[in-house]
């Protein structure tokens, strides 16, 4: 089994040295389109924030000697930033960079995160975590939780949760770099200081920032591709791939090449957020916090200065003004900004690259932020743009791949994340009855009959979510097979203690040394203790 969401397809072998293998810079062509066969030396970001300045980040880094590379953005156009949880792949993507991770946490304002915790997701007063560790030890016939559901049938088993080490970790509200990169982490880190240190970084490294709004999106009347950017200055940005960062807008892919939008709302019924950042009041724990309320959900972030805090519902079950007096009586500490409503839509683009033009973050579709995501795919499309990147001329092959890639992913995500209000034992508001009852897509349908009825679990190879997350989210929701493996039966009760407490046992001694979290994070970044 692989190691939770660790074991993300951030597939980065390839990427990792390619900037050693660039040796040349060849001349810009000055091409008013770029058909197939064309070379593409001018790459245009369209919009900033977090997936902007990543992909400036990454590919003036990585390939910036053989482009001129160019984003604009408005300082006039805020950003949603409230990305502010990740997953453990943000790791391989700042390898990739070579970013410091002292210098990150400390211009990020970061902290560790070792999983999220959902507070009454299976029904009221009953929570859980889903950690981003292993749990356990596998057979090659059988993953542990066969043997952990034979334990339990014996009573020779305590709850799934301690046999994971990340997870006990988090619930003693410690953290520590272990050898051999022990530990499995993510981090909540300051979005909007994200997107300055990856500026810092990418001009660094040759890119060029354009201030202004985006007046106009020209296009060649021949081939459809996108020629420049008009902006409202007058002045106008000419390239031969433009990246759409444009968030919601979607001003490009959707506006300009004409890419429908695919809605989700059957299944995924929220479709606003209220964020507000408040004073800081305790020690920051080492985990996001998720707690379901009667028409959604909301989130707690512990930041080294701050809490990001927001809420995330369904305009069907419940009004905006209803939502904010539910999100600021319960946020702990001082409002330090003004309550803000975001509105979204959950779906995909069926095509993110049509042309010339890449969509990457919020204009290429969204998911609703339960399971920090929102990064991770930023991080997938930017990595694999460069995987396929069309040096010598865009492939209609290549282009149909990414699009692929693109859905086939987002569709596991997707499905992921409706597991979490389909399965649920909640009837006490129309919200949850309604996720209870609806129809799930088949493939998702199909993963929670395997695992109810055998216990077993699947995992296609390029899937973000490994098998022991899918297990942990579903027993979490309430779901307990109804067999175990037939291979745990061959052990005899002596045995399977033996096996059960052995790892349980070495996971208790292991926390038990570990630093509290807060001490170890202002020790390792150097932040004054609060």
């Amino acid at each position: 089994m692989a190691r939770g969401c660790c074991a993300a397809s951030c597939s980065s072998a390839s990427t990792d040295n390619t900037h050693n293998r660039i040796q040349d810079r060849r001349p810009i062509v000055q091409n008013s389109s770029t058909p197939a066969g064309r070379p593409v030396r001018r790459v245009v970001i369209a919009g900033g924030g977090t997936a902007g300045w990543m992909a400036a980040a990454a590919l003036s880094r990585i390939l910036g000697k053989r482009l001129d590379l160019t984003l604009v953005e408005s300082d006039e156009i805020g950003t949603v930033g409230v990305g502010e949880a990740t997953i453990p792949t943000l790791l391989n993507f700042h390898n990739i960079l070579e970013i410091n991770e002292r210098e990150f946490m400390a211009a990020t304002m970061a902290t560790f995160k070792l999983g999220i915790s959902f507070e009454n997701w299976r029904n009221v007063n009953e929570d859980y975590i889903h950690s981003f560790g292993l749990t356990g030890t596998d057979h090659w016939t059988a993953g542990f939780q066969h043997f952990w559901m034979k334990g339990r049938e014996r009573g020779l088993a305590s709850d799934y949760g301690d046999y994971c080490l990340e997870l006990k970790a988090a619930q003693a509200l410690k953290f520590a770099h272990l050898p051999n990169n022990g530990m499995n982490y993510a981090y909540h880190m300051d979005a909007s200081r994200y997107s300055r240190f990856l500026r810092t970084m990418s001009e660094h490294h040759g890119t060029k920032r354009v201030e202004g709004k985006i007046a106009k999106v020209n296009t060649d009347a021949a081939t459809g591709h996108i020629t420049s950017l008009t902006l409202d200055s007058g002045s106008t940005i000419e390239g031969d791939l433009f990246i759409d960062c444009t968030g919601f807008r979607a001003l490009l892919i959707g506006q300009t090449m004409g890419v429908p939008y695919e809605d989700w709302s059957h299944w995924l019924f929220n479709d606003s957020a209220i964020a507000v950042q408040t004073d800081a009041t305790g020690p920051a724990v080492p985990m996001t916090r998720s707690i379901a309320h009667a028409s959604g959900w909301q989130w707690r972030i512990p930041l080294q200065h701050r809490m990001g805090n927001g809420v995330v519902f369904s305009s069907r079950y419940i009004e905006d003004d209803a939502a904010k007096s539910l999100l600021l009586s319960t946020v702990a500490g001082e409002p330090l900004t003004d309550p803000r409503v975001i509105r979204f839509k959950p779906g995909q683009r069926p095509e993110t690259w049509k042309g010339n033009c890449v969509a990457l973050g919020l204009s290429s579709g969204f998911l609703e932020p339960i399971e920090s995501t929102s990064i991770h795919l930023i991080q997938r499309g930017i990595i694999r743009l460069m995987q396929m990147f069309p040096t010598d001329g865009i492939s209609a092959h290549d282009v149909a791949e990414f699009n692929r890639q693109s859905a086939r992913e987002l569709e596991h995500i997707r499905d992921f994340i409706i597991l979490h209000y389909k399965v649920t034992n909640r009837v006490d508001s129309p919200y949850w009855r309604a996720a209870r009852e609806m129809e799930v897509p088949a493939s998702l349908q199909h993963r929670i009959d395997l695992f109810r009825e055998t216990g077993r679990v699947f995992r296609e190879p390029t899937e973000l979510f490994a098998e022991n997350s899918w297990i942990q989210v579903m027993l979490g929701q309430g779901i307990m097979p109804r067999t175990h493996h037939q291979t745990a039966d061959l052990m005899g009760d002596h045995e399977l203690s033996g096996f059960l407490n052995g790892i349980r046992d070495t996971i208790a001694r292991t926390v038990a040394q570990l630093p509290p979290h807060q001490a170890y994070v202002q020790q390792y970044c150097g932040i004054p203790k609060m």
